[in-house]
């Protein structure tokens, strides 16, 4: 991957040399600038790997440009540059998160080795990162990522309810990071030390979340050979987080508002009641206030879980973020599937994932990375690389104003359309519940059976939207 530099400097002899030295190697993507103020506003563009700034400028000096450099992007390595009489201050931005400092004047060789030890110190920041999202121990968050102003209200609230032992609904659209966010504020409670219990509701049966909810005792049901401790219990002294919980029968609704009432509980088969000591986290995707006017959902029991509401937003909301995550994206499919050769995304690409709606949200942006990495064959992730819904939605734009479509037989050209148009729209809604087949047919108002014979003739498969095989989700 070719690597980003920003380099700024107010002595224009100095960012003349820098120019010498770095634009010899085809692998750096040199950017210069002499205006700190101008340098902050790339960074607000853009994602760098390195940044190269000196430490006393008019305006902004490197200190302050260090400090916002490592708000919007973590795993930038900032080295600073600086005279002999300002080494204390190096040292001391070095303790604030600076990757290192030199003196000037340096040698060649010397700014070339720090801005290797600095990829080398991403790389493993990097790998580090990807282990603690894969340990599914609850104690471990994995990484939101973000610095739009949508994104910096979210972290403010999630620091603020972290610590209080309220009961929180989590709400958004599918795919915005609602159990990311739920394992953030169980990282930062009180409760950390203890198990982070997910539940998804939606995708357990009927007839089996109650037993997997609170256990059963032998006999209880046939089948029923032994006792089972149920989630709630494995959670006891940590946080159950309940994943669609718009998705709960009403008699299931009913022994979970005893459980957030008297917090109490009794497994299936047994008479005698046991205690919880847990945290509750619930979240969904649908309107709970439309359910309950249609008398699908307990008034009570959503009072019980909306004590404190955390709404997120989508991903078309804070556009801003989308190239951070994308290029987090990109180096950690990178490393997972081995493709080293593949080394940039393309600006073209870039401006593509932009100006997409993002009905799938960070989810399927995950996804849509993934995959144009696994299958790049080049060496820049270029536009037709991505696949956005698959290729169906970008012809079918172009259907409208082709010349083709109108020299059919209207017949013909009808049939035309309306495939597109059925592609489209399966890849569109599909997209949006992360190839949840059952929630994508309630959405669109159609039965089930129905929806899997449109993606049949579609060829349409729910699989190519379901979360990446590696992936943890937003990153928010």
């Amino acid at each position: 991957m070719r690597v980003k530099i920003l380099a700024v400097d107010d002595e224009r002899d100095m960012l003349a040399l820098l120019k010498r030295i770095l634009s010899d190697n085809p692998a750096y993507d040199l950017t210069i600038t002499d205006d700190p103020l101008h340098a902050q506003e790339l960074l607000n563009l853009k994602t760098f790997d390195i940044l190269l700034t000196d430490l006393k400028m008019p305006l902004m000096d490197g200190m302050r440009l260090l400090e916002h450099c490592k708000q919007r992007s973590p795993l930038c390595a900032v080295i600073l540059m600086t005279a002999f009489g300002t080494i204390d201050s190096a040292v001391e931005a070095t303790r604030k998160g600076a990757f290192d400092y030199v003196t000037k004047p340096f040698r060649k060789e010397r700014i070339l080795q720090l801005i290797e030890q600095a990829l080398k110190w991403q790389r493993l920041e990097l790998e580090n990162t990807i282990l603690r999202e894969k340990l599914e121990t609850g104690r471990q968050a994995p990484t939101m990522i973000g610095h739009s102003p949508a994104m910096n209200d979210l972290l403010r609230q999630i620091e603020q309810v972290a610590q209080t032992s309220a009961t929180i609904l989590i709400t958004g659209e599918s795919g915005t990071g609602k159990e990311l966010v739920a394992r953030n504020i169980h990282v930062r409670s009180r409760r950390a030390q203890k198990t982070f219990v997910p539940v998804n509701c939606g995708a357990m049966p009927e007839n089996l979340i109650e037993s997997e909810l609170f256990g059963h005792v032998r006999g209880a049901f046939t089948g029923a050979v032994r006792d089972k401790k149920g989630l709630v219990e494995e959670a006891r002294g940590g946080t159950l987080f309940l994943d669609e919980i718009g998705d709960i029968s009403p008699a299931l609704q009913v022994k979970l508002l005893r459980l957030l009432q008297e917090g109490e509980f009794k497994c299936v088969g047994d008479h005698r009641s046991q205690h919880a000591d847990l945290r509750f986290i619930a979240a969904t995707h649908q309107d709970l206030t439309e359910k309950i006017g249609k008398g699908e959902f307990r008034e009570d029991l959503f009072y019980r879980l909306n004590v404190i509401n955390v709404q997120l937003p989508p991903l078309r909301d804070r556009t801003e973020d989308i190239p951070l995550l994308a290029s987090y994206f990109f180096k950690k499919y990178k490393l997972l599937h081995d493709k080293k050769d593949v080394l940039e995304i393309s600006s073209q690409a870039m401006e593509t994932l932009r100006k997409y709606s993002w009905p799938g949200n960070v989810r399927e942006l995950e996804n849509v990375i993934e995959r144009g990495v696994i299958l790049c064959t080049g060496t820049v992730l270029k536009q037709e690389d991505l696949a956005l819904n698959g290729p169906v939605l970008a012809h079918s734009a172009q259907l409208f104003s082709s010349e083709e479509i109108f020299a059919m037989p209207f017949k013909d050209a009808k049939d035309k359309l309306v495939e597109e148009f059925q592609s489209a729209y399966l890849c569109k809604v599909l997209a949006k519940h992360g190839g949840n087949v059952s929630q994508a047919a309630r959405d669109s108002g159609i039965k089930r059976q129905y929806l899997h014979k449109l993606m049949r003739e579609a060829q349409v498969m729910s699989a190519t939207f379901k979360n990446g095989s590696g992936g943890s989700g937003e990153s928010a």
